[in-house]
């Protein structure tokens, strides 16, 4: 199928991360909307709604091919018609469900992993598997792509988001060899920089060598950890009372930021040694839902992508509890 100027071999679906633990997340839930804001091939949602006749979806995504493929999933599950699709980056929640008129939500979900079909796509540029031009913009209306930090970003911001990122060890020779190697135009040509920069003995170790920049890149192009925080704590207030956010992160700087803002909801960021009554007045909005925190080894040897995935999830509290 050909959606826009963008050749899909196959439906934009993948296998959804962690199904089963997410359709436990959102087992009690019975009416309401639920919010899908990385909706993908809507793999996890076409579940939910199916589990759940009473809910009524808002997915968001940013990307128009899956956009596209998720509407045309639902649609082909008899579910389309419970299904509120819309174009936007995932920290633009609280302003489409004010649009939407939606007064607070039954659950939320963020994915915030590449879909397959994302990386399967050659000419999206987000896998060092394919030779295509550098790319990685989930949003295609945007200019700003992986070709203007290859290519523009100084050896200083190179090293600073390689670091900020991946967590990559070898970013300075990394860096160093890309602004050497310029102009760099495609993936094959930056996975091969990449490659010959890392030591011999790492390039043994931990899959491909360019998979780190790889992700570094996609994150800065997508803008992926600096609108995190700010999303994750508006799902928060969005939430009705009893009601859950699940968020799968993949790589340690994501689940670091989940970790952070879900901890300072769970106590209100309290100050009060941990031994003492709460005096400082600080407010609790979520309680943590205990629950599997890694994909089963069944599902991780059907689907090795879920290797990296972690998942965290959060209760909104009851007023009378958030004291």
């Amino acid at each position: 199928m050909r959606i826009g100027d963008v050749r899909v071999n196959q439906s934009f679906v993948h296998d959804p991360v962690m199904l089963q633990e997410i359709l436990e997340v959102f087992s009690a839930m019975n009416t309401g909307v639920f919010a899908d804001c990385t909706l993908g091939g809507a793999g996890h949602s076409t579940a939910i709604l199916s589990a759940h006749p009473e809910v009524r979806l808002l997915g968001i995504d940013q990307d128009d091919v899956a956009l596209a493929s998720a509407q045309a999933v639902l649609d082909g599950a008899g579910l389309g018609g419970r299904a509120t699709l819309r174009r936007a980056r995932f920290d633009a929640v609280s302003r489409i469900v004010a649009e939407e008129g939606i007064g607070s939500l039954a659950g939320v979900l963020f994915d915030l992993g590449v879909s397959s079909p994302q990386f399967d796509v050659a000419e999206r540029g987000f896998s060092y598997r394919f030779d295509a031009p550098l790319d990685m913009r989930m949003d295609r209306s945007r200019d700003f792509s992986a070709h203007n930090v290859v290519n523009e970003y100084d050896v200083e911001a190179l090293i600073d988001m390689l670091r900020r990122n991946a967590d990559e060890k070898h970013a300075v020779r990394i860096a160093r060899a890309i602004v050497a190697a310029r102009p760099i135009l495609t993936t094959a040509h930056l996975s091969e920089v990449v490659s010959n920069a890392i030591p011999a003995p790492a390039r043994r170790r931990g899959g491909h060598p360019a998979k780190r920049t790889f992700q570094a890149i996609r994150i800065e192009v997508n803008a992926e950890l600096d609108i995190l925080p700010g999303a994750i704590r508006d799902a928060i207030n969005l939430l009705a009372p009893g009601a859950r956010l699940a968020v799968l992160t993949y790589h340690s700087g994501e689940d670091r930021i989940v970790k952070s803002v879900m901890r300072s909801a769970e106590t209100g960021d309290c100050t009060c040694p941990p031994n003492l009554p709460c005096a400082c007045g600080a407010q609790r909005t979520v309680s943590r839902v205990r629950i599997a925190r890694e994909a089963s080894k069944s599902e991780l040897e059907r689907n090795p992508r879920a290797s990296s995935a972690r998942l965290r999830v959060v209760e909104k509290l009851r007023i009378e509890d958030q004291n």
